[in-house]
């Protein structure tokens, strides 16, 4: 697709109040901008991901996105961006402010169909309340039937948009008012009414949040002559943990807890030990298929706390290590994973070293 997806994250959002500039406090366990970023890449609908913004960006892996400054006003951003893409060859531009995190991949797909048979598509909402227009001292009531709310993302055929938008020289709070400045046709959908702006603070508690746990556990021998994983990591060490996969049993109590917090069985039913497809799987490229199942039915990681259990080797040497892997495989904060080290006093076969355990509790958040 010869689609690109524009975000607005250049302005100082004075209305929340914050330290930070409000594209990027953390909500729902990330960068408030990311969940937009993350919803274009999951759609596939898109060639390339601009952020536009005033502030510096790092951690984008993904080569289709690509960070340029912008304006001091929002249509000035707006403008860098269609500039930015002068030589592109695009077809469509969706533009989106990064205050909306809470849109849906259908709705950029419904906006997208529509993409087909019209130049303009902007979604809107209409209002339950009803409403007053104030002119000087009068106050005269509105028709709230005959009124629409807009949002973005909002879809344009990219030569019509970039043409408007170098002849454009004022404020115009959205893409949509300068169509219609220009007396272009728009083709207005139902939008959604989740996909509101967060401006002040309490616009973060608008969404329902519902929050579940899991508690992962799991064992493994140690053998000579194997490698030792944990956490995703290869940790020096006499031997290696034996299993039919490479044995890491952090990871192994980390997807169980990951599972039973989202009610989904346990991994021994997801990934079978008489299976021979997964004999000597590395335990990341089991994690990695449980966080796409996570993300696509709407649970964010909200902390794990991990137990590894054993005499040797000694957690403390490689507490920051694991965390840190843990981290990259999560996709979540380092601040967000807890490692603690247990032994249990020479007794049995972790007390002979002769076998490690794990025990992880993970905490999801839902936001139905």
């Amino acid at each position: 697709m010869n689609n690109c997806f524009i975000l607005l994250a250049a302005g100082k959002g004075k209305r929340f109040k914050s330290n930070n500039p409000k594209q990027f406090v953390n909500y729902m366990n990330k960068p408030l901008f990311m969940h937009s970023v993350d919803k274009a890449l999951k759609s596939k609908l898109f060639k390339l991901i601009i952020i536009v913004s005033n502030y510096p960006i790092k951690n984008i892996r993904d080569k289709s996105v690509k960070v340029i400054k912008g304006g001091k006003e929002r249509y000035q951003s707006s403008q860098k961006a269609l500039n930015f893409l002068k030589n592109k060859k695009i077809k469509n531009v969706f533009i989106h402010d990064a205050a909306r995190p809470n849109f849906s991949i259908k709705l950029l797909k419904k906006l997208n169909n529509n993409l087909r048979n019209y130049k303009a598509v902007v979604p809107f909402i209409k209002t339950d309340n009803s409403t007053k227009y104030k002119n000087g001292n009068i106050l005269q009531n509105l028709d709230r039937n005959k009124l629409i709310f807009t949002q973005t993302p909002q879809c344009f055929d990219y030569k019509t948009i970039y043409k408007l938008s170098k002849l454009n020289k004022h404020l115009v709070t959205d893409d949509a008012s300068l169509y219609l400045n220009y007396k272009k046709k728009i083709k207005f959908i139902r939008g959604e009414e989740n996909n509101f702006k967060i401006t002040k603070k309490s616009d973060l508690k608008k969404i329902n949040i519902k929050n579940f746990y899991g508690v992962g556990f799991d064992i493994h021998r140690l053998i000579k002559n194997k490698k030792l994983y944990l956490g995703g990591l290869t940790i020096p060490f006499h031997s290696g943990l034996q299993g039919h996969s490479d044995g890491d049993v952090i990871i192994h109590a980390i997807i169980d807890g990951l599972l039973g917090a989202m009610r989904k069985m346990d991994i021994g039913t997801v990934y079978p030990s008489n299976k021979r497809k997964y004999k000597n799987i590395r335990s990341p490229n089991m994690l990695s298929p449980i966080l796409n199942n996570l993300n696509e039915e709407g649970y964010f990681i909200n902390n794990v706390d991990i137990n590894l259990i054993c005499e040797r080797p000694k957690v403390s040497k490689y507490r920051k290590k694991i965390i840190l892997s843990l981290s990259n495989l999560l996709n979540i904060s380092k601040d967000q994973i807890n490692l603690k080290g247990k032994t249990v006093e020479k007794l049995g076969l972790i007390g002979k070293e002769e076998a490690i355990a794990c025990e992880a509790i993970v905490s999801l958040n839902y936001y139905a």
